[in-house]
């Protein structure tokens, strides 16, 4: 799992941006169950210090790498904001990556 560095932390202004694989050559991985989600789900988000931070979901978004929705999952926000992001639709296994991207957007609770 990846965390965008230069985007919000839990607790402050701004996108928190993690990003994850659905899955890997040895099977699922951290963000294969992200399509299950729904509107009104809580995530928690938890520190390597133990402190939790919990988002209730607003949207799912099974967008377009071609037309990926940039500023709104990266742009400032002037609330605590978290993005989930993983890849969705079919793989090419020419290139090796997924058509699509599935972002979950959420606010602090």
């Amino acid at each position: 799992m990846g965390w965008f560095s230069e985007g919000g932390r839990p607790g402050g202004i701004g996108p928190t941006v993690l990003a994850g694989h659905v899955d890997s050559v040895t099977g699922p991985a951290v963000f294969d169950k992200l399509r299950q989600l729904n509107a009104g789900d809580v995530v928690t988000v938890t520190s390597s210090a133990g402190d939790s931070a919990h988002y209730r979901v607003e949207t799912l978004g099974d967008l377009s790498k071609s037309d990926f929705p940039t500023v709104d999952v990266f742009g400032a926000t002037s609330a605590d904001r978290i993005r989930l992001i993983t890849c969705s639709g079919d793989f090419d296994s020419a290139v090796g990556s997924y058509s699509r991207n599935l972002v979950a957007f959420g606010s602090r609770i």
